[in-house]
Formats: structure tokens, sequence, C-alpha cells
């Protein structure tokens, strides 16, 4: 009788065939797991810039490059043209109020100068004349009203005695008639010889006035020429030091041409260009410093140009006494406060930004051996440091060189490679 055989479950072939299964499931895995996580690089940290996170002050400033000048700087023009007879000052000399300069000298102008000095004598000799003309001619008049009194008084007295004898029938009337008529005339003539004298002297001193009028202007042009002829003298306007002179002997110089530049001596200031991006934070009053022989000096906001050329233009004046030894045309570096100061968590500025636009960072372990990712959040920032509003904190160790073909890693291995 034959005996059944139950057939194996598990045969070696199919246990074998498992454990491959397993084997490459176990490999899938571990090559999954470990492509998921976070894609390390080698990196020796001699090529990385690390720096420690700090807590101190913090204020926003800019950089720029001021120039020390005069306090009030004076032009010097020609106001009248001319050919330069003599230079009176060397450039650099410092100058007195109405010390001269240059002489200058203009043949024209000294032409006309004598044309009108001629003109203005002979309009003073006419009114001289004229006056004198008129007072003879006055003269002659009451010499005339004179004779008319006397012949009137003669024949009011023949009319008054001819009107008595008439009466009395002692004269004719032809006679009376006469001496009537004799006495209305004279009475007439006088009246007319004071109507004349009074409207010749009014006509005279219209003439008197008008003439002297005319004296009176032509000597106010005289003056005006004599004060263009003072001009051929060019002066220093108030004390200071003459610099850029530029005159030569015999050279021509044109009306309103620049012959230099007078620099006052009470006070200097500084000038200084700003970006425009900044045209909006600029205000006076606001404070700056520099650094010169190792001691620091504050400045002060004076003056905002309102022309914006080639950025902004600001006048700084010093606050308290200029440094001594500081002279015209040297350059400062300037710190302008943008900001108060005030407290924050500071981290060095570097090249770490242009990669991750301030959103993350590689952060330093404890150890040193590794720089992960490390989210923040930066603020304000100026020429040396950001400030760190979230996700770091002091004490912390990050890298801030360039991210140059690190940016895609998740990790860096810091490893030395001299070791």
């Amino acid at each position: 009788m034959d005996v059944p055989i139950q057939k194996k479950t598990w045969t070696t072939r199919k246990l074998l065939l498992l454990a491959g299964l397993v084997l490459v499931a176990g490999l899938l895995a571990a090559s999954f797991f470990s492509t998921a996580g976070p894609t390390k690089l080698n990196v020796d940290p001699e090529r990385l810039t690390i720096s420690t996170v700090t807590k101190g002050t913090f204020q926003e400033f800019i950089p720029i490059d001021g120039t020390v000048m005069p306090i009030k700087t004076i032009y010097l023009d020609a106001t009248e043209g001319g050919t330069v007879k003599d230079i009176l000052v060397e450039d650099g000399a410092t100058l007195t109020p109405g010390q001269p300069i240059i002489q200058l000298t203009n043949t024209d102008l000294q032409l006309e100068m004598v044309n009108r000095e001629t003109a203005v004598f002979d309009l003073m000799n006419n009114l001289q004349d004229t006056r004198n003309l008129m007072r003879q001619n006055r003269i002659q008049q009451l010499n005339q009203l004179a004779d008319i009194d006397y012949q009137l008084k003669e024949a009011k007295r023949v009319y008054d005695l001819n009107k008595t004898l008439y009466e009395q029938k002692v004269v004719s009337r032809q006679e009376f008639n006469q001496s009537q008529n004799n006495y209305q005339y004279q009475v007439r003539k006088q009246q007319l010889t004071k109507q004349t004298l009074q409207q010749d002297s009014v006509a005279m001193r219209q003439q008197i006035n008008q003439m002297q009028e005319s004296v009176g202007r032509m000597q106010s042009n005289l003056s005006l020429m004599r004060k263009k002829m003072d001009d051929l003298t060019i002066k220093a306007p108030v004390a200071g030091r003459i610099t850029s002179l530029n005159a030569e002997i015999g050279e021509s110089k044109a009306r309103g041409q620049r012959i230099g530049q007078l620099d006052m001596l009470n006070g200097l200031k500084v000038r200084a260009n700003i970006d425009e991006y900044y045209i909006s934070r600029i205000f006076p009053g606001q404070k700056g410093e520099f650094v010169l022989d190792g001691k620091t000096y504050a400045l002060s906001v004076k003056k905002i140009y309102t022309q914006v050329t080639k950025g902004l233009q600001v006048d700084m004046e010093f606050v308290g006494l200029a440094p001594a030894g500081i002279r015209r045309g040297q350059t400062l570096q300037v710190r302008l406060a943008l900001s108060d100061q005030t407290q924050a968590v500071l981290v060095p500025k570097g090249g770490f930004n242009q990669k991750t636009g301030g959103n993350w960072i590689f952060k330093v372990n404890e150890s040193g051996s590794k720089a992960y990712k490390a989210d923040i959040r930066l603020g304000r920032q100026n020429p040396e440091y950001y400030e760190v509003l979230e996700g770091l904190k002091p004490g912390d160790k990050v890298v801030t060189s360039s991210y140059e073909g690190y940016e895609d890693m998740g990790e860096l291995v810091l490893e030395n490679k001299h070791e």
C-alpha cells in the first residue's frame, strides 16, 4: 500500500529567494534614507570665515568721504574788463579788507571818463553863466520897474492936481483928460511890468532847476564812471587768504571773468557727497564723526544742497573746535549716523548674504566639526554688522564668507586637510 508524501511549504530554494528579496529591499531602503537626508560636503575650514555672533551697541551709519574747506569762500571776478597792469599780491597771501590784489587798465574807460568830466564842467560853467545873465536881466527889469513906479507917481500927482484945478475951472478939459490918460497908462504899464517880472522869475527858476538837475544827473553818471574806474583795481572784500589766483601781467581779462577766490579764515567745514539712495534720511543737525591721529571728532550736518547731480551734497560743521593742524583740501573718512545707538544681536558682514538673502546661514555646531543650515531673520545693517532679529544668539559661530558653490548643500563637514 502506497503512503502519501506531504509536500514541504518552505523549500531551500524559496528561503534563498526570500532572503535575496529582503536583502535587495534593505539596500533600497538604505539608499533611500541616505539620499533623503541633507546633502553633505567636506570643506576645509581654512577656506571659510567663521565668525562669532555677539551682542553689543548697534548704529546704522554710512561711510562718506569729506573734504575740508573754508567755512566761506568768496569768488573774485573782474567787474570791468581790462589788461592786467600789475599783480600786487602772491597766491596764498593773507589779505586785509580793501587790500588791492590786481590792477587792470582800460583805455576806453579812461577816455570815457575824461569826456564825462569835461561834459560836467561845461554844463556847470553854462549854469553859472545862465545865473549871471538872469541876475543881470532881473536887475534891468527892476530898474525899469523903478522908473515906471516913478513915472506912475508923477502921473498921479499931475492927475490929482489937474483934477482939482479942473473942478475949479482953472485948467482946460483937454489938459485934465491928458493927465488922466497918462496916469491910467502908467498904472497899466506898471501892472504889465510886474507881471512880466514875475513870469520871468518863474521861468528863470525853472531853467535854473532844470540845469541843476542835469548837472546832478551828470555828476551821478560821473560818480558811476569813477566807480567803474575804481573797479579796475580788484580788492579783497573781506579778510582772508587768496587762492587760485589766475592772472599774468599783460593778460586781457573780460568782464565777469574769474581771477581767483578768497577763503575766509574764521573757520572750516567739511563738504561731502552722499549717495542718492539716502536722500530721504539726511537732515540738518545729523551727527557724524571721524578719527584723526587716534582721536575721534564730531561733525554735524549744517547745510543740504537742494540740487542733486552726482549724489547729495552736504556741508558739515565741527562740533567744538576743529582738530589742530587740519588743513584745507584734506580728505576725511566720516561715519554719518542714520540712527541712534541701540543694543542688538550682531553678526559680522560677509559674502554669505549674497546667496542667502539674509534668510539662512551655516551655523557651526559646538564641536566645530559641522556647519548646518539655520533659518534666520536679519534687520538693519551698517558697513560692519547685520542686526539679527531671529535665529541666532550671542556666542553662536557661523560661516560668514561667500557661499559660492555651497548654497545647495544642507551640511558642511569641516575637515582640516592639513592634519
